[in-house]
């Protein structure tokens, strides 16, 4: 992957191209001592992507990627309102659903919202009232498949780096982490605290651009 979007960039005229894991500016972005000999745990769950990572001395200790993320879970939502109430609605809707009543852990209250979309049989618009319990059930798949990500990481973690966890916790980035509930379920699982990153949404990009204001200290981050 990264020879490809190298060359890609080639191609299409750019200068020297510098690539940094998702994880890596996220944690940059979010002011993190990455060049320091203790350990930052990342998870970073983006539109396509959910990266960990366990960050250490400008370096990726142990990670994992896979491709369970936002958008996945858009077109979850999307496949059982049409298989469940026979309604055809756009990736746009299902990602507003998502956030308004969607939940990493079953919620104390009980949330609802009314959607519109195409009939599948007759053509027609209709409205339908779709319940926080479907939308939770609908993505628990996907946050089984994240969760397990997680661990899978947390095992791979040296022993010298597992007390800095244990102390500075897991930092959450992307629009993913902006589920209600994803760090209460990550603090059930891990049995670490769990805090959202400044800002979720902005932090990959706030890292990248803190990289190229202080070039030479980051060197040693990229990936070619």
């Amino acid at each position: 992957v990264v020879r490809a979007v190298s060359e890609a960039a080639d191609m299409a005229g750019a200068g020297r191209v510098h690539l940094i894991e998702d994880p890596m500016a996220a944690a940059i972005g979010n002011g993190l001592p990455v060049d320091q000999p203790m350990g930052h745990m990342v998870v970073d769950i983006g539109g396509g992507t959910t990266e960990v990572a366990v960050i250490s001395m400008f370096t990726t200790v142990c990670s994992e990627s896979l491709r369970v993320a936002g958008d996945r879970a858009n077109l979850s939502i999307i496949d059982y309102v049409q298989h469940r109430h026979h309604m055809v609605i756009s990736e746009s809707l299902a990602e507003a659903i998502k956030m308004k009543i969607g939940s990493a852990i079953p919620l104390g209250k009980r949330l609802a919202v009314k959607i519109k979309g195409k009939d599948i049989f007759s053509g027609m618009i209709k409205t339908i009232t779709v319940t926080d319990q479907e939308i939770h059930e609908v993505l628990k798949p996907q946050l089984k498949a994240m969760l397990e990500a997680v661990k899978r990481t947390l095992y791979k973690v040296p022993p010298d780096l597992a007390s800095d966890l244990a102390i500075n916790g897991i930092w959450l980035a992307g629009g993913g982490a902006l589920l209600k509930g994803m760090p209460e379920l990550l603090e059930r699982v891990t049995g670490l605290s769990v805090k959202l990153t400044g800002e979720p949404l902005r932090s990959v990009a706030q890292g990248a651009g803190a990289v190229t204001e202080r070039f030479d200290f980051y060197q040693h981050i990229f990936l070619n």
